[in-house]
């Protein structure tokens, strides 16, 4: 149980307003990544994994309804009581959703009525918690708390599903003009890590470490060999040495699913990387950019990291290797709030390894299952991590479209193994 939760069981209101004052921060947050939108934009569902920015900012919007104001604020009355059919994700033990792959179908109701939704159920949350009920209060934190995070993870999937809305235009538009240039960095060689074998502990404490996702409990043991980590991502130069030495027609280096996918996507090089005037451009956030051979390369799927790390000799990390190496790992300033909306080149350090934190999410190379003990959180709520356990890989550590709050090394994030919209990347690990 979070502290604050804990002393709001009596309730105790500066506690709540503590807490109101960060769902109001984190809530306008989500429309400033949205202001620099057009109306049309809002609108677009590019392919089926991308949702339009309006269900995005609707869908958060009611996870507090349907989770907290429902339940727990007695004269609280929806909107339009549709928009619980409309905005539902995924939550079947609460209700039948609307199909992911037709959200873009939805031009009722407006983006101004979505804009309404949220001034509505912010309204009632600040009721709710400018009054906290004592009977309930510890409750109503936990699901908040829950309910931030939520829509933290979706101010990224926010950026992430603009960037292939906006790169479907052939004009190219960029989400913003002003973004921070990245600071020049001098080029770092790849070296290794070494790590000795043993007995690691690793997952998340839930008496004493802070918020976590179910998905990261419990804490548990796992016995490593010996082995060696990058101490940095892949680069966008290492990976087009890759794609010039034939790596996307040499089936010897893929997986199976992953030599399936190439040739039914036609992949030839990262997604966005674009051919002009016979150099390698990529599109970005900030428009359409050559391509910086020192960066980290991202949009790379986990098929495209695994066939890579075969051709280099080499391998990727498990997920247990990745997190036994950043526990004690310096946090790189490269997420959302640098407000650079790209992966940049590492600042050298000799000390540990670089960029495990920001910039790229990395693949790893384990499978996204369960923890030994793992339970899912009691009734519907159960349903936001436990059941996407299948078909999935693990990757960790954050990108530069992720909110520096919202990471911590015990933080699982997953994919299915052919995704490439993601701000995701990887480094490579051999054994010692």
């Amino acid at each position: 149980m979070p502290p604050f939760a804990q002393q709001l069981e009596t309730p105790d209101n500066l506690h709540a307003k503590e807490w109101l004052r960060r769902y109001q921060r984190i809530r306008q947050a989500s429309e400033r990544l949205c202001a620099p939108l057009c109306t049309e934009d809002f609108v677009i569902q590019s392919m089926d994994d991308v949702s339009p920015p309006k269900w995005h900012l609707a869908h958060v919007t009611w996870f507090f309804e349907a989770f907290i104001l429902a339940p727990f604020l007695p004269r609280y009355r929806p909107l339009d009581p549709v928009y619980d059919f409309l905005f539902n994700s995924y939550y079947e033990t609460h209700g039948v959703p609307f199909p992911r792959p037709r959200r873009g179908t939805l031009s009722r109701p407006t983006v101004a009525d979505v804009y309404r939704f949220r001034a509505h159920v912010d309204a009632a949350m600040a009721e709710l918690l400018e009054s906290l009920p004592a009977e309930h209060g510890g409750e109503i934190v936990r699901r908040l708390e829950l309910g931030l995070h939520h829509e933290q993870q979706h101010q990224e999937l926010l950026l992430m599903d603009i960037k292939h809305i906006l790169a479907q235009n052939p004009l190219c538009p960029a989400y913003r003009e002003d973004l921070v240039p990245p600071l020049h960095q001098a080029p770092v060689a790849l070296a290794w890590f070494d790590r000795a074998a043993g007995i690691r502990t690793i997952g998340h404490d839930m008496a004493s470490d802070g918020f976590a996702y179910d998905n990261e409990s419990p804490r548990h043991r796992q016995f490593l060999e010996a082995f060696q980590l990058a101490n940095r991502p892949v680069t966008n130069g290492e990976f087009l040495a890759f794609m010039e030495d034939g790596g996307y027609e040499r089936p010897e280096l893929w997986l199976s699913d992953g030599w399936r996918q190439v040739g039914q996507g036609s992949w030839h090089a990262p997604l966005y990387w674009v051919k002009r005037d016979g150099d390698w451009h990529h599109f970005t956030l900030g428009g359409l950019r050559p391509v910086d051979s020192h960066a980290p390369v991202v949009h790379v799927s986990f098929f495209e990291a695994d066939a890579y790390a075969r051709w280099a000799g080499a391998r990727l990390p498990s997920e247990a290797e990745w997190e036994v190496a950043a526990r004690d790992v310096t946090m790189s300033d490269n997420f959302v709030d640098a407000d650079c909306l790209q992966p940049v080149v590492a600042a050298a350090r000799d000390e540990e390894p670089m960029q495990l934190f920001g910039d790229v999410w990395e693949w790893t190379g384990s499978a996204y299952r369960p923890y030994p003990g793992f339970r899912t959180l009691p009734g519907t709520l159960g349903e936001y991590n436990g059941k996407f356990m299948s078909g999935q890989m693990v990757l960790r550590g954050g990108c530069c479209a992720t909110p520096a709050e919202h990471i911590r090394p015990t933080y699982r994030n997953f994919f299915p193994p052919y995704a490439r919209w993601a701000f995701s990347g990887f480094r490579l690990a051999r054994e010692a």
